[in-house]
């Protein structure tokens, strides 16, 4: 769905102690988590905005969002 936030507490409610653990105590899962959030703000107000941008930019932007997703998720999840 178009404009849905994908954050990770929103997706993952049951870990947010762990993330917020980890945000407040692991700088590089904080900057992952931040860069991560970064992101999905901007391909949800492009969405929502139905902002003009080429295909390849929001394909792109999508893709680096589900990379750190994945990156963080195994993160803490192992916690």
């Amino acid at each position: 769905m178009l404009g849905e936030s994908h954050a990770l507490l929103v997706d993952f409610p049951e870990y947010t102690v762990t993330i917020l653990t980890l945000i407040d105590g692991d700088s590089e899962f904080a900057a992952n988590a931040r860069r991560y959030h970064d992101l999905d703000t901007e391909i949800r107000k492009l969405e929502l905005r139905n902002s003009p941008t080429s295909d390849e930019f929001m394909h792109q932007a999508k893709h680096e969002r589900s990379v750190l997703k994945d990156k963080l998720y195994l993160q803490f999840t192992k916690t």
